[in-house]
Formats: C-alpha cells, structure tokens, sequence
C-alpha cells in the first residue's frame, strides 16, 4: 500500500506517481524475458527511436570552412552549416598542429549550466582572450581548463558545436511575438555584437523563462527535446565522422550536464559512438519524481519512454560498448542514493550482456563539475578504448 504521508516536491502525490511505472520496465535487458541482446536491442531501440520523435533533418549538411589558425598548439578551423531550421550552426575543429594521418574523434558535448548565449565556447579556448563569463563558467565547471582543447592536444580531431537553443542556434527574442510579458530589458540580439555580461545575463534569464514555452511547442510539434538534440547532435556527429582526417570507426562523445544528458541518447542510440563518458548526468526516474525534477532543464523528458526503460537503461542501449559515467558526491542536481542505484542498473545491464569490464562509474568529492581529476579519468578511458 502506498504511504500517503510520505513527502515529496509533488507532495502525497510522490508516491503514487512512482508507483505508476512498472518496477521493472517492459524493455529492460534486466527483465529476464530477454536473454538474446540482439533481439532485445532491435526492440528496445525501435520503441525508443519511437518515442524519442527525432524530427528527420536529413543527411549530412553542407559545411563551410569560415576560417583557420593555429592556437595553443591545435590547427583550428572554425566551420558552420545549416539545418532545415533555424540559423546557421556554429562548430569548431581541434587537432595537433601538423597531425598527419587518420586520428580517433571525439564529439564534445557542451553544457546547458543555465547559459545559453553561449555554447561552443563553454569547453573551447580559441584566443588569447576569453570573455569574463566564459572565464568564469570555465573556471567554476572546468577547474579553469578548455576541455575540448586538452584531449585534441592527446591526439584527437574534436568537433565541438552549438546544438538547439545554445550559442548560434539560440532563439532571438526579436523573432519572438505573442509572449504576455515582455523581456527584463530590451533585446536587440544581432549576431555577435552582444558581448557586454549584463546583457548576456539578462538573456540567459529570459531563456530560462522561455524554455517551458518551447518545450511546450516541440509536444504539440509530435517531437520532444531530447529528439531534437539527437537529431542535431547526430548530424554533428556525420560531419566528423565523414572528415578526411578522422577515423570513422573510431569516435567518442562526451559532456558535462547538459552535455551528458546528451551523452545519454546519443551514446545509447547510435552505434557509431565507440566510447562514451557521461559527467553530471546520471540518476533515476524517481529521483525525477520525487526530489529534483526542479533542478532539471526540460530537455530530460521523453513521455511515456519511464514505462519502458530506466533512465540509465538509455544509456545502457549501447551494451556492449564501452562507457563510462562520472559522478560527485555533492552534486545539488541529484540524490546520491538514486545516483547509486542507476549505477547499479548499469552494471547489470553490462553484466547480464557478459562484458562487465566495459562499463565504469566513479565518484569525486565535491558539488557539480567536470573537474581536472575527472577529465583525465575521462581521456583515460578515451584513450583506453580508441588509440588501441
């Protein structure tokens, strides 16, 4: 029976709403009326891709080199394309200065962190200068490192790109109408003529605002945010794939936050991503339900997808391959014992498709970060499972 007094951020509502999922979902490998993986996967996947409700963007855009240089030791090419919808999306190649040769590729996942001005430049240095919120977004999140920068420098081609409502592909508010309320200051957002923080901060405010709204829409639309992200990020992912210079049976992706929920579905959906790491982003449904779905962006939720799989158990699509998840023991975006028990399923799910070895979860002391410790965990495992 289902204790009505027990407390919740949905009040006595908590666990009933938990109890409405099955305890073990339909298409869980867990579940034992599934021993074949490749059965499983086929059916499993399906149903995901499904529900997911990727919007169909096409093949491969056309990409145009803007410009190239050298900094901080990487040949630099900063590139953009255009999807169906939208502006132009802004990305950036990293990779050793006179690297010859076919190099593994990594696809840098960048944070949501509440800012979404930007995205590129979160986990990039391109120029001597940075701005004083990147800086500190770096410094707060990073230890103060351009991630993207340090494992290119290991010897990887690094694509790094703004996906959906971040950076170039950010909503304008002057193509916005018909909102009740109006702005905390005026907005006039002409591309790249904005750098003073004040107005980025008021931007980043407004956006926060507006994503209920686009959430909302994309519904109504038949597709969710999590589709549109894999979409995008999938077309990213082509573009580096299909490069002269990368090895296209060797590519990885990886991000912190947003950009390990991203890790989530694009790692557990498709195949071509060798290596995983997921940093920041790792729970369970009823984490969701019960304590922190307010400290959560939208862009978590696929309907109905909890009465199918557990959260980690999307990830968990890509059994075999290798991934591997970093976690902190004070992160304020989870419960540790609902973080725990996602690690636990995954496990299982490795174990079940008899390669243990291949999953990994480890925990760091301290609040929500991607610090230096845990990068050089993650370009470990990188190197571990693509420089072979």
């Amino acid at each position: 029976m289902i204790n009505p007094l027990t407390k919740s951020i949905i009040g006595k509502y908590g666990p009933w709403a938990t109890s409405l999922r099955p305890a073990l979902g339909k298409l869980s490998f867990r579940n034992q009326a599934w021993n074949d993986i490749r059965t499983w996967k086929e059916q499993a996947l399906a149903k995901v891709k499904e529900l997911v409700a990727s919007p169909d963007i096409g093949t491969t855009p056309a990409v145009r080199t803007e410009k190239k240089y050298v900094f901080d030791g990487l040949d630099i090419e900063e590139l953009s394309w255009q999807l169906p919808y939208g502006n132009r999306t802004r990305a950036a190649v990293l990779k050793p200065v006179n690297s010859k040769g076919r190099l593994p590729g990594i696809l840098a996942l960048h944070d949501h962190g509440g800012k979404k001005y930007f995205g590129v430049d979160k986990i990039t240095r391109t120029a001597a200068q940075q701005h004083p919120l990147i800086a500190d977004h770096q410094q707060s999140d990073y230890e103060g490192r351009a991630w993207a920068n340090d494992i290119a420098k290991l010897g990887y081609v690094v694509l790094v790109h703004d996906t959906f409502t971040f950076g170039s592909r950010r909503v304008r508010y002057e193509d916005v109408e018909g909102l009740p309320t109006v702005p905390h200051q005026v907005f006039s957002d002409e591309e790249d003529t904005h750098v003073d923080s004040q107005y980025i901060l008021a931007y980043n405010q407004w956006a926060a605002e507006h994503e209920h709204i686009m959430s909302k829409s994309l519904f109504s639309s038949g597709t969710t945010w999590p589709g549109v992200f894999l979409a995008e990020d999938q077309a990213a992912l082509s573009v580096l794939a299909e490069r002269d210079d990368v090895d296209p049976e060797k590519l990885g992706c990886g991000g912190l936050s947003g950009g390990g929920l991203r890790t989530v579905y694009l790692a557990g959906m498709d195949s071509r991503i060798k290596c995983a790491v997921c940093a920041g982003f790792m729970s369970t449904w009823d984490d969701f339900i019960l304590h922190k779905s307010y400290t959560h962006t939208w862009m978590t939720y696929t309907p109905l997808l909890p009465n199918y799989l557990e959260f980690p158990e999307i990830l968990g699509l890509r059994v075999p391959l290798p991934t591997l998840v970093l976690n902190n023991n004070h992160d304020e975006l989870y419960t540790l014992s609902e973080m725990k028990k996602a690690d636990r399923i995954l496990q299982d799910v490795y174990a079940k498709a008899g390669v243990p070895d291949h999953f990994e979860s480890a925990y760091y002391e301290g609040p929500h970060k991607l610090d230096i410790q845990m990068q050089q965990k993650a370009f470990d495992w990188f190197g571990r499972w693509l420089r072979v």
